[in-house]
């Protein structure tokens, strides 16, 4: 039977924060809403202490903060886009449209069309999250998403150079240096310089997070990604340093990031335990790892694989790391996860920021209904059918009747016009 060594914050005390979060938000979109580009500037001013003439960057200065950048940094960013491009354009090949004949005369088919536009969130703050640009900007236009513009806040005043970089190289239409709940609703809702987008994508904080879910159904989002959530899964063959290495390596995300273990051995959770003090001590982001692991951080002693198994389902984690001797297994038997993360070979570092697989991935449970950020979530499959004249009076009847079992008239009369058109019988 599973045995929880240490927990995490209650679900009240998770819920009370958040519904702090959800007014701030709220009353920022009813101001963007209704004030346009003079509420973007007085929140930006406000929040970041950045008010340019224009957020729009324009081509001459992406030119040249690109110029400013080192030669090495641009040859890592294209080497990351690289590794992302090549993943992104396999899955996209996997995905076809649809054309069959289900009975003679009746042909039933689905498209493929990508979303006409899209707005990509690129966080900043403490951590400007380069990879984001790949991540998102990037995987639209490979799903052949035609408009595609991009958010980044302002840091400390400054550009985040790398950042604009990575959005330009990643094919973004636009790029604009505003953060926070007012960038998303601008690109949501529309202002008198920025053009409403479809569908909002992209990681952040809270605040970002819940302004996607009010903006949820004006425009589409990718998914509700909150905290980063990192579980290892480990055996008495893997070793406490790096257990607790890969925990913090992604409780420094913020103090709400949980990191938990689930592991068949009580010594390596023993062990991990004084490996995550040890390494706090020395932890340049210690100050926000500690916080992770205290308030957020979750250990479950299990007796065996398949409990173990078990146990990370109901978790339904971002991020899965499997540090057993049988990695397999795992990825043979779990269902509920954002990416699986197999062996000690690889890590969520690499998946973050690198090695191809896209880093937005389904939180708080939403691993259980839904994956992660891919080109698949930027395209649209819609159906179409057409008919014979003389499949439409054969269909016509049975439609019909179904019709008259609902109680619908008229959709009984659209049937039944097209079996008197194209028919041979007469229907009354």
């Amino acid at each position: 039977m599973a045995e929880y060594l240490k927990t995490g914050k209650s679900k009240i005390e998770i819920a009370q924060a958040e519904a702090q979060v959800y007014e701030t938000v709220r009353g920022i979109i009813d101001d963007v809403t209704k004030r346009g580009d003079t509420a973007v500037r007085e929140l930006s001013a406000k929040f970041d202490k950045w008010s340019p003439e224009s957020f729009r960057l324009s081509e001459s200065q992406i030119q040249d903060i690109m110029n400013s950048v080192s030669e090495q940094t641009i040859e890592d960013i294209k080497f990351a886009q690289a590794q992302i491009r090549r993943f992104a354009e396999a899955q996209k090949a996997s995905i076809r449209d649809v054309e069959v004949e289900t009975l003679p005369g009746i042909i039933l088919g689905h498209k493929n069309i990508p979303v006409s536009s899209v707005g990509c969130y690129i966080p900043g703050g403490r951590y400007p999250m380069v990879a984001s640009a790949h991540m998102s900007i990037l995987t639209a236009k490979v799903a052949g998403v035609e408009r595609v513009i991009a958010c980044t806040p302002p840091i400390n005043g400054e550009i985040p150079a790398a950042t604009v970089c990575a959005m330009a190289l990643a094919g973004a239409d636009e790029i604009y240096l505003l953060g926070g709940v007012q960038a998303l609703a601008a690109m949501a809702i529309g202002t008198e310089t920025i053009s409403p987008v479809d569908m909002l994508v992209g990681p952040g904080n809270a605040y970002v997070a819940e302004a996607k879910r009010q903006l949820f159904g004006r425009v589409g989002i990718d998914l509700l990604a909150g905290p980063t959530e990192t579980l290892v899964i480990a055996d008495e063959t893997a070793d406490a340093e790096m257990v607790a290495c890969d925990i913090l390596g992604q409780a420094e995300h913020g103090p709400t990031s949980p990191g938990a273990l689930i592991t068949t051995s009580r010594e390596l959770a023993e062990e991990t335990v004084k490996e995550i003090e040890r390494q706090l001590d020395v932890l340049s982001t210690a100050d926000v790892a500690r916080v992770a692991w205290e308030d957020n951080g979750i250990i479950i002693l299990v007796d065996s694989l398949e409990e173990a198994v078990v146990e990370a389902d109901k978790l339904a984690f971002e991020h899965v790391e499997v540090l057993t001797e049988n990695p397999e297994y795992f990825r043979e038997n779990m269902k509920n996860y954002g990416a699986l993360f197999l062996g000690p070979e690889t890590n969520v570092a690499y998946g973050d920021k690198v090695i191809g697989t896209n880093h937005t991935l389904p939180t708080k449970g939403a691993a259980r209904y839904t994956g992660g950020l891919w080109v698949g979530k930027f395209i649209k499959t819609c159906t179409y059918q057409k008919c014979t004249p003389e499949a439409s009076a054969h269909i016509g009847e049975y439609a019909a009747r179904l019709c008259e079992l609902e109680h619908f008239a008229g959709h009984r009369e659209q049937a039944l016009l097209r079996v008197r058109r194209y028919g041979k019988v007469t229907v009354q």
